[in-house]
């Protein structure tokens, strides 16, 4: 009787011979290579990309976020100078 260890190497072994003399290699080259091509014609960025576009806008959200804030204090200042500038009865 053969060791199940062995049997399961022989047959990887004699599979994978087929598979090389086989068309199925030739197919999966093929569609590799048409979808590399598929891909390649995709408007896509890799996820390094996008993780940098992410923290520039996460950075650009805060700077907003600052600047709402310091916009609404000049107009609060401005409309408080305003008003105690104004002569009374106007």
């Amino acid at each position: 009787m053969i060791e199940p260890g062995k049997f399961v190497d022989d047959f990887q072994k004699r599979f994978a011979e087929l598979l090389e003399k086989s068309p199925a290699k030739d197919i999966e080259r093929n569609a590799k290579a048409m979808f590399a091509s598929m891909l390649g014609k995709m408007d896509l960025v890799t996820r390094e990309e996008f993780d940098v576009q992410r923290e520039v806008l996460a950075r650009a959200r805060e700077q907003l976020v600052r600047l709402e804030t310091r916009v609404a204090e000049l107009e609060q200042a401005l409309a408080k100078a305003g008003s105690s500038t104004t002569p009374p009865g106007s």
